[in-house]
């Protein structure tokens, strides 16, 4: 298993992405569901692509800064036959890793109440439930969760 930086137009990274976004929609029954802004190559900070041994992406996730060394996790998404493998830990503790070299102290994200499974796997990596922030506030249906990041000397 590999994971590696990628730009936000790698082909690899938008197919996944697009099979993200479909099983929101089947999820929420609406191709619309995300509060705020979706992200793009203007605004993500950083993008990851996992690779099994034969070069084939089966995850992915992303950062978008959002100022005072604050970063929120973007377009988390595994494979279906590949959960449960540990691969979307592997790509978050990559993405911790990647903020917390820039010096960023915390990483948020927002999950809907239609995302158990989500909401466990944040959960057991140690994000905590926060009051909802940025687009997501007064969104019912949004669960946003925080990490604080430890410093890469103290990690």
């Amino acid at each position: 298993m590999k994971i590696e930086q990628v730009p936000w137009a790698d082909p690899d990274a938008t197919s996944l992405r697009v099979r993200q976004r479909a099983e929101i929609a089947v999820r929420y029954g609406t191709p619309d569901s995300e509060p705020g802004a979706a992200p793009s190559e203007a605004d993500i900070a950083s993008f990851f692509v996992a690779r099994d041994d034969d070069g084939t992406a089966v995850g992915c996730g992303g950062l978008r800064h959002l100022g005072d060394g604050v970063g929120e996790v973007k377009r988390m998404y595994v494979a279906p036959a590949w959960r449960g493998s540990g691969i979307a830990l592997r790509i978050l503790r990559a993405l911790e890793d990647w903020a917390r070299e820039r010096g960023w102290t915390s990483l948020r994200l927002e999950t809907g109440d239609a995302q158990p499974d989500a909401v466990r796997f944040y959960t057991r990596a140690g994000y905590e439930r926060i009051p909802n922030f940025g687009a997501y506030a007064g969104t019912e249906s949004s669960l946003c969760f925080e990490r604080l990041l430890e410093r890469a000397d103290h990690a």
